[in-house]
């Protein structure tokens, strides 16, 4: 049996941390039922870093435990913030947790964490050269602060040498079924899945970004980018006025891009148009073609071909699973 805590702190969100518990246990009810007699992967507690009782985000009190059995896995989430630029004050309020997870990192204590709970690995000391991912809307704080930490601030759930971390707030659900996935294998992910109504398979959280929700001077070099290329999403590809909007050349534009995400703007510029086009297809009428048009495209079968490359599916075949329905004229 796999032990996992899931440590609760002050101002810690709470439904990140539960969410990872509750999809756990799902998956452990569900393995039984699929196949009887079958014994669950995951022993789930919650623990804490302090012995009184504390708030989380939005003033609800918990009493966690403090100490207990060494867990092979610790997850860690995120934390309540109000504004960017809040992380001296944050951090140095979470020392008894920091220091809780630099002893059980130091005993081989699996480290895991969801949305801004990498702040809290990485202030700890533990990520070292491993990959990671974080919040995308926290990407340039994260950079800025832990400038020797590889960040993947595009991935929805990231591992690398036993370090497993995860995206923006909702990617808890990734990250339980991707555990799941691992110790009681596919069927059983793909049932707990369902029966949370969860979508799996998410490897970006390219479609979700919204940059107008970051002020100017908080975005990166790349965001910077993102944004610009967001604003002319319908329009064709435009390398040379892109980089003359930035003030620099294409090449340093190439180069300053890809060192911050290891991508090129262009494979940036198609996963946004696949993350408008889904969503167009989810909630609108319009035919394939127009939704291939609002998005920058000219050719359907071009589209076709890398809407199923980037989603694993035929934009026809997401329509009819994912459409809302729609009520009829009256």
């Amino acid at each position: 049996m796999h032990n996992v805590a899931v440590l609760t702190y002050p101002d810690s969100m709470g439904t990140e941390a539960f969410a990872v518990a509750d999809v756990l246990l799902m998956g452990n009810h569900l393995a039984a039922a699929l196949d009887p007699g079958r014994k669950p992967a995951f022993a789930i507690r919650m623990v804490a870093a302090r012995r009184e009782s504390f708030a989380l985000a939005g003033g609800f009190r918990v009493d966690a435990a403090c100490g207990g059995p060494l867990p092979e896995l610790l997850v860690v989430p995120g934390l309540e913030v109000t504004g960017l630029g809040q992380w001296d004050e944050r951090l140095a309020s979470l020392q008894p947790e920091l220091q809780l997870i630099r002893r059980w990192h130091a005993r081989d204590v699996a480290m895991s964490a969801v949305c801004l709970g990498g702040f809290l690995l990485a202030e700890a000391g533990v990520v070292g050269a491993r990959r990671m991912t974080t919040s995308w809307a926290f990407e340039r704080e994260f950079r800025m602060r832990y400038p020797d930490i590889d960040v993947d601030s595009g991935a929805v759930v990231c591992e690398d040498k036993g370090l497993l971390t995860a995206g923006a707030f909702s990617s808890a659900l990734d990250l339980a079924l991707h555990l799941i996935e691992r110790h009681h294998g596919e069927r059983v992910a793909r049932a707990s899945a369902n029966m949370a109504l969860a979508r799996r398979g998410r490897s970006s959280q390219q479609p979700y970004v919204d940059l107008s929700l970051v002020p100017q001077d908080r975005l990166s070099f790349a965001a910077q980018v993102n944004r610009w290329l967001a604003s002319q999403l319908g329009k064709p590809y435009d390398l040379q006025r892109l980089a003359s909007s930035l003030h620099v050349s294409s090449r340093t534009l190439l180069r300053r891009y890809k060192a911050e995400t290891g991508l090129t703007p262009l494979a940036w510029l198609q996963q946004a148009r696949i993350g408008k086009a889904r969503r167009l297809l989810e909630v609108s009428a319009m035919s394939l073609g127009e939704v291939v048009e609002k998005v920058g495209y000219q050719d359907v079968a071009t589209f076709s071909r890398l809407f199923l490359r980037l989603v694993g599916e035929s934009p026809a075949r997401y329509r009819r699973q994912h459409a809302a329905p729609r009520k009829a004229a009256p």
